[in-house]
C-alpha cells in the first residue's frame, strides 16, 4: 500500500529538515523552498500531495498567494493545508483559516502535535472523500432505478401504439452516435461551447430521449392507431402529446425532484421535438436556437428513424431516401450544424437501423 506523501514548504532548510525527519517514518515527503517552487510542483510537475505544511512568511509570494492558488484550482482545492506559524502568529493564524487553511503548526515545532495535526485532517479528508464516493454510488443506484422505471414507462407507449419498443433504444442510440461526433470532432468546438455541452450534459441528452413521445399515453387509440392521414383536427389532437408528455414531466419533478439536470433535459424533449428550426413547429413555434439542444437533436433522428422503419400509416423509406428529406430539410426544419453532423454520421447511423429493424 502506498505511503501518503505531504509537501513541506518553508524558506527555512533547517525547519524544512526537522518537518521532514518528524515525519519520514509514516509519510513520503517532498519540499519546496519558497512559493514558486510549490505552484511548479503543483501545477507544472503535476506532483498533488495529501497534505500541505505551509509557510506563511517567504520571500517573493508568500504562503497566503499560494494557498490562494491552491484554492482556486479544482486538481487541489480539497487538499489539506497546514500553515507553519511562529509563536506569536496569532493574526496570521486567524487570516489562514479564514482563507481556507485547515490549521496550523507552530514553532518550534513539537513533533506529537505536528504529527497529531497532520493525522487528523488526512484522516478526515479521506473520511469525506469516502462518504462522498458512498453517497455518489448511492444516488447514482437510485437514479438509475429511477431512470429505468420511466423508460418501462416509455416502452408501453410505444407498445400501445403497435411498435416493438425498439424505436426508443434506436433513438437513444443515434443519438448517442451524432452526440459523439459532435463532442469529438474539433470542427464543432465552438458549437459545443456556445452550447454549453459538457460530457456529463451530453450523456444526460442522450438518455433522456427515450421519454420523447410519453405524451402519447394521453393520446385515444382513435387517432393513434389509425391507418392513413389524420384529418387536420385529428392532427391538432395528436400534436398535444408534446405538451402531454411535459406535464407528465412537471408533475414528476414535483414530485420527486431533479437529478443532475436529467428531468429537465427529458421535459425540454418532450415539449420541444416538433419544433422546427423556421419557426413552423409546434407547440409554441420557437425557431433557431431558442429551440432547446436537446430538441433538436432528437427531431432529427426521431424524423430519420420514423422514416426508415414501417408505421401504420407509412412503408418504410430506404436510408438514402431518409437522409435526402433529412438533408432538404436544412435550414428549415433542423439545426443546420446537426444536419451536417448528422450526414457525417450517416453509415453508422445505417448500421444500427439494419441492427436493430423493427
Amino acid at each position: 500500500m502506498s505511503r501518503d506523501l505531504v509537501l513541506i514548504v518553508d524558506d527555512d532548510e533547517i525547519n524544512r529538515m526537522i518537518l521532514s525527519e518528524i515525519l519520514s517514518d509514516d509519510y513520503d515527503v517532498i519540499e519546496a523552498a519558497d512559493g514558486n517552487e510549490t505552484l511548479d510542483i503543483l501545477f507544472n510537475k503535476k506532483i498533488i500531495p495529501t497534505a500541505i505544511l505551509l509557510d506563511i512568511i517567504m520571500p517573493g509570494i508568500d504562503g497566503f498567494a499560494v494557498l490562494e492558488q491552491i484554492k482556486n484550482h479544482y486538481e487541489t482545492e480539497r487538499i489539506p493545508v497546514l500553515f507553519i506559524t511562529g509563536a506569536d502568529a496569532d493574526t496570521n493564524e486567524s487570516r489562514g483559516l479564514k482563507s481556507g487553511a485547515s490549521d496550523y503548526v507552530p514553532k518550534p515545532f513539537n513533533p506529537d502535535v505536528v504529527k497529531t495535526r497532520l493525522d487528523n485532517h488526512i484522516n478526515l479528508t479521506r473520511y469525506q472523500h469516502e462518504l462522498e464516493s458512498l453517497v455518489e454510488e448511492k444516488t447514482y443506484e437510485l437514479t438509475r432505478t429511477y431512470e429505468q422505471t420511466l423508460e418501462v414507462l416509455a416502452t408501453v407507449v410505444e407498445y400501445r401504439s403497435l411498435e416493438s419498443g425498439v424505436h426508443i433504444k434506436r433513438t437513444s442510440n443515434l443519438s448517442e452516435i451524432v452526440m459523439n461526433k459532435l463532442m469529438g470532432d474539433p470542427k464543432y468546438r465552438d458549437y459545443v461551447r456556445n452550447e454549453h455541452l459538457s460530457p456529463d450534459k451530453a450523456n444526460s441528452i442522450v438518455r433522456a430521449t427515450s421519454l420523447h413521445d410519453i405524451g402519447k399515453i394521453g393520446i385515444s387509440d382513435t387517432i393513434l392507431l389509425k391507418p392513413g392521414r389524420l384529418t387536420d383536427e385529428e392532427f391538432e389532437i395528436m400534436k398535444t402529446h408534446t405538451t402531454l408528455g411535459s406535464r407528465i414531466i412537471d408533475n414528476i419533478l414535483e414530485t420527486l425532484g431533479d437529478n443532475g439536470g436529467y428531468m429537465k433535459y427529458c421535459r425540454e424533449i418532450c415539449h420541444y421535438h416538433h419544433e422546427r428550426w423556421d419557426g413552423k413547429g409546434y407547440p409554441t413555434g420557437l425557431a433557431g436556437l431558442d429551440i432547446p439542444f436537446s430538441a433538436r437533436l432528437l427531431s432529427i433522428v426521431d424524423v430519420y428513424d420514423a422514416l426508415v422503419n414501417e408505421r401504420c400509416y407509412k412503408p418504410a423509406f430506404s436510408h438514402e431516401d431518409a437522409m435526402n428529406i433529412i438533408i432538404e430539410g436544412d435550414g428549415t426544419q433542423f439545426d443546420p450544424t446537426l444536419v451536417d453532423v448528422f450526414k457525417s454520421v450517416g453509415d453508422e447511423c445505417k448500421k444500427l437501423e439494419v441492427l436493430l429493424k423493427d
